[in-house]
């Protein structure tokens, strides 16, 4: 049985290519071994726009504006399949590769970033405010991070 089961889905025009696939799992995954994370684990994506992650932010977070990524945990081992049920990620794309343009990287290396960050929400993670909570989760990203894109200069 493999590592990781990866549910993938596309919405408002976002496309499901291999490529996109195979590094969002790369990310994943990368999450999982520096976790140490046993496996076999399930993830939900959801790939989508502005205006897709804005109706589920607000709809779940009461929180009225779209934003890069959404996690939610779900952590519950499935008794079917025996695979560890991380919970959903939301993925705006179109955010993820602006704001990869804006920092210089590109948008594959957000979204790799933004895998990274959601997993490890979904794994416990959390940044509430500016506390050492914060701090663990960011060292973690750039821990694996740095595993996942060695050539990269990560100041996320």
């Amino acid at each position: 049985m493999e590592k990781l089961k990866l549910s993938l889905r596309c919405e408002n025009g976002q496309r499901c290519s291999p490529a996109l696939r195979r590094r969002i799992k790369q990310a994943a995954l990368a999450v999982l071994r520096a976790e140490d994370v046993p496996g076999p684990c399930e993830l939900s994506v959801l790939l989508t726009d502005d205006e897709g992650i804005w109706v589920i932010n607000r709809q779940f977070r009461d929180v009225d504006r779209p934003t890069d990524v959404l996690s939610f945990p779900l952590g519950e081992t499935d008794p079917e399949t025996g695979r560890y049920v991380l919970g959903d990620m939301v993925l705006n794309v179109h955010r993820a590769e602006e704001q990869g343009d804006a920092l210089g990287h590109g948008g594959e290396h957000e979204i790799s970033y933004l895998t990274v960050h959601s997993v490890l929400h979904l794994l416990g993670y959390d940044h509430v405010d500016e506390g050492p909570m914060k701090r663990q989760m960011r060292a973690r990203e750039k821990v694996i991070m740095a595993a996942l894109e060695p050539d990269m200069h990560t100041e996320e």
